[in-house]
């Protein structure tokens, strides 16, 4: 694939894409009259697998960052790998990720100082997470380590029968710190098997996904993937934008709080959001009294 291959007779570049060099933004217009758009993110290393890159792992940070929150009527983002398969891991011949470990200083020091750069390795894909707008992974081929971290962090997942997918950290000396311990057992909710796959590094198959609950929707040929998970986005773009951001802010806060905590949020939140005019909009859209109203797009964020 060449950067800009993905563009389809649908398919425009986002004016995001010039700032990235390992990622290619593109926006997906789905012609309804109520949709907005979709933002596909595409990983971009086709010839190293897509694996991550610090200078793609920045990129990722920041594309999460503002996709959904610059004005750009993005309803939802579909998360996908380039090339052969989603994301071969890190990038091991990238020295730049272990610059932090060298020298002869006294361990401690050396820890400390290098501390601050796993966390903004962690806040960079956390940002998937916090995107405004749901984000689907969709998985083709290999997603390993830090594949696994990324899709950890979107809203849904859907893989076609090629995927396979290790949480391959512990097979190379480390444990992994970026996600994926923390978000994988929340996300399937068994706590022996998700040891298993963490503690072996052993890769598992799409059925194996598709069985646990990890994807939703699985796929035979890779060909598919694009149409499956563009389905799932044209659903939640049909519904009031300010509902779906409300509902997924409310679905990562309450996975950390308790159900009571989880309560009070939503209560403060939907007593701005029922004022809004989208209520009114739905009932006439689901009634089929106004077939034609539109959503208004949320507005681009305020920053310092």
């Amino acid at each position: 694939e060449n950067k800009g291959r993905l563009c389809r007779a649908l398919m425009t570049m986002h004016p995001l894409d010039k700032r990235f060099a390992c990622l290619e933004i593109s926006y997906l217009d789905p012609g309804e009259n109520n949709a907005g758009k979709i933002t596909v993110v595409s990983l971009f290393r086709p010839e190293k697998r897509n694996s991550v890159s610090t200078e793609m792992w920045r990129e990722i940070g920041t594309a999460f960052h503002l996709v959904g929150s610059i004005g750009d009527n993005c309803r939802c983002v579909i998360l996908r790998g380039a090339g052969k398969g989603f994301c071969g891991g890190i990038d091991m011949l990238d020295e730049h990720f272990l610059a932090g470990m060298d020298g002869d200083d006294d361990s401690i020091r050396r820890a400390i100082a290098f501390k601050p750069q796993i966390l903004e390795m962690q806040d960079a894909f956390t940002a998937i997470e916090r995107c405004q707008v749901p984000v689907v992974a969709a998985v083709h081929g290999c997603c390993i380590g830090a594949g696994m971290d990324m899709i950890c962090c979107a809203d849904v997942r859907v893989a076609s029968a090629s995927a396979v997918f290790s949480v391959r950290e512990a097979r190379v000396g480390l444990a992994a710190d970026v996600g994926t311990l923390q978000r994988f057992p929340k996300l399937v909710g068994s706590g022996s098997i998700v040891r298993e796959l963490c503690l072996t590094g052993r890769d598992f198959g799409a059925k194996v996904a598709l069985e646990l609950g990890f994807v939703s929707c699985l796929v035979e040929d890779d060909g598919d993937l694009m149409r499956a998970a563009t389905n799932i986005c044209l659903e939640i773009c049909r519904n009031s934008p300010v509902a779906v951001a409300c509902t997924k802010a409310s679905l990562n806060y309450s996975r950390d709080h308790t159900v009571a905590d989880g309560l009070e949020h939503v209560a403060l939140m939907n007593s701005t959001a029922l004022q809004s005019e989208d209520l009114a909009k739905a009932f006439m859209i689901n009634s089929g009294a106004a077939a034609d109203t539109q959503y208004q797009p949320l507005l681009a964020h305020s920053r310092l």
